[in-house]
């Protein structure tokens, strides 16, 4: 997966599709992410000796194939490639404008 925390990425399909947030978590073994603002679900709290029951609304991991990086040049989504900067390392670069993500 080619995502990390704190990328802004883009939904492409799903009911959140066009909205855009910085991912929190990302889940590599399920290929899932958890975006801030995307996937709202409530969540049903029962109760027990402190708390009384609840429904909380929180943010559900969404798969990694719907959403895209958003490009920081051009603003708008694109794919991600791999290149190697001067001291030979792996770097994330956009396809677009060849901007380096990391």
């Amino acid at each position: 997966m080619n995502f990390k925390t704190g990328d802004k990425v883009v939904v492409i399909s799903g009911k959140d599709k066009g909205k855009e947030g910085k991912i929190t978590t990302t889940l590599k073994k399920e290929n899932k992410v958890v975006v801030e603002g995307i996937n709202i679900v409530k969540k049903h709290i029962k109760p027990n000796g402190q708390n009384a029951g609840s429904i909380i609304e929180m943010e559900a991991p969404i798969h990694a194939s719907n959403i895209m990086i958003v490009d920081p040049k051009t603003g708008k989504r694109t794919r991600i490639g791999h290149s190697t900067d001067k001291k030979g390392k792996k770097v994330r670069v956009t396809k677009k404008s060849n901007t380096n993500l990391d």
